[in-house]
């Protein structure tokens, strides 16, 4: 079962898809201005997200939003600690809130003191090599993996184009699950289980996965040097590369996953010339439902640090937006600029006009930005780095485990590395305004922005190392 997330209403705040569903955000939520730790809040509550506020908040009240229903019991219950006189939040009426306010800013204060000290209480286990140390014991053949991947595959530590393609990788083994082919009697494939790699001879031959096989052929070294199940190493190594790209999320590790002992059937992995339905309904089907179009678009945030090599192959390598080394928004305001170019021989199939020189853009992309049911959650996105970063953790958590049983599973996150900060801010590339804006979400006026001076330019290929 994958977890409770925030659904949009634009211009008015959240609610939640939970038993508060329905409710608007200044109904079910209380609004608290805490300067605490993220991590300590998602360890009690579930990823805390900012959102747009309600209009009857003022930027300077809110700085988080604890959502309601997504437990049952109060904040002291939450921890194990029951307390009949603080009344869950997801029963506290918009009046009881005033009154509340100073009760719950005290649980929390509370709540942080007691996840504090039982995170100084974790006994940490001394790993083999004598200078890490892990929550648990299954956690320690990761840090020497981590050094061997950071120095040998991403060049020291780089968003290089083998990071790029390693992230590439988890998507493409992950979502080739199908109960909708278990319930007609046919193998569905195993989701995050390895299977694009132990069968890669055939996998990879898929159309949608051409070009893994070389990814796939420079990982093989470090699998056989490790110890490490393969399904693991894909996802491990994925949320690895990905954390050397300024502004990325702390992406989940988990350990444990049962390895595939069969290949996964063809067809499971979206083209870029599909068309918007068929890929919503293929996502929502690797998921049972809860891919749906918003989160379609969460896990598209990739796409910021992604290139086509096989579309066009006379130009591998082209990034799907300017800034292909940094975890950005940027990706989300060029896919709506008016397209001009194709930046290869093009058009191919699946690819549509570019509006820069080395720029590609996927016609999946194109669709999916203009379509009413995602148009509005990608404008959203733009210049919006907070959210670019909790929705794809959110939506790679649950990738990175379908097919597998999270029970089963340790929690290794702590091995990957936090991200630098991104340093810059959105931005129009050279040459481009808001007059060059395909907008197709017309409930929010579109993002005000800078533009980089000077005349247009393109956009370099980002070039991976020879096999």
């Amino acid at each position: 079962m994958l977890r409770h997330r925030p659904e949009v209403r634009y211009g008015t705040g959240v609610s939640w898809n939970t038993r508060a569903s329905g409710l608007a955000l200044e109904d079910a939520v209380i609004a608290l201005h805490v300067a605490t730790s993220l991590g300590a809040l998602t360890k009690a509550y579930g990823t805390p997200t900012f959102w747009t506020l309600p209009r009857s908040y003022d930027a300077s009240d809110v700085l988080l939003a604890v959502p309601c229903g997504c437990y049952t019991g109060s904040l002291e219950d939450r921890l194990g600690e029951s307390s009949e006189d603080t009344p869950p939040l997801s029963c506290l009426p918009p009046s009881g809130r005033s009154a509340m306010v100073s009760k719950i800013l005290t649980s929390l204060v509370s709540l942080m003191a007691v996840v504090g000290s039982n995170a100084a209480l974790t006994k940490r286990v001394a790993c083999p090599d004598g200078r890490h140390t892990a929550t648990n014991a299954a956690c320690c053949a990761l840090f020497p993996l981590r050094e061997d991947l950071q120095a040998n595959l991403f060049d020291g530590g780089k968003c290089n184009a083998e990071a790029h393609e390693s992230l590439r990788l988890t998507f493409h083994d992950a979502i080739a699950i199908s109960p909708a082919l278990e319930a007609q009697g046919q193998f569905g494939g195993g989701g995050a289980d390895g299977s694009i790699t132990i069968f890669s001879d055939i996998e990879t031959g898929f159309h949608p996965n051409i070009g893994l096989d070389e990814v796939v052929e420079k990982q093989r070294p470090f699998l056989q040097r490790h110890n490490i199940g393969v399904a693991d190493f894909i996802q491990f190594a994925g949320a690895l590369g990905a954390s050397n790209c300024e502004g990325a999320p702390q992406l989940s590790a988990f350990v444990g996953r049962k390895d595939a002992t069969r290949p996964a059937p063809d067809g499971l992995v979206p083209e870029p010339f599909h068309t918007p339905d068929q890929i919503f309904a293929r996502l929502a089907d690797a998921s049972q439902g809860e891919f749906d179009e918003i989160l379609t678009v969460w896990l598209l945030t990739a796409h910021t640090i992604a290139a086509a090599n096989d579309v066009d192959p006379t130009i591998p390598g082209s990034p799907f937006d300017s800034t292909p080394s940094t975890f950005d928004s940027q990706f989300f305001l060029e896919t709506q600029l008016h397209g001009t170019l194709f930046p290869g021989d093009g058009p191919n199939k699946g690819e549509v006009l570019s509006p820069l020189r080395g720029e590609f853009r996927l016609q999946s992309d194109f669709a999916i930005a203009r379509d009413s049911r995602s148009a509005c959650e990608w404008q959203s996105f733009v210049n919006n780095q907070t959210k670019v970063q909790q929705m794809f953790q959110f939506v790679f958590h649950d990738l990175s485990i379908l097919g597998q049983n999270i029970d089963d599973l340790v929690d290794c996150t702590e091995v990957i590395p936090i991200p630098k900060p991104l340093t810059q801010r959105t931005h129009f590339p050279a040459g481009f305004t808001h007059r060059d804006i395909d907008q197709a979400c017309l409930e929010t006026p579109f993002p005000t922005l800078p533009t980089d001076p000077g005349p247009r330019t393109g956009v370099a290929p980002v070039i991976p190392k020879p096999v």
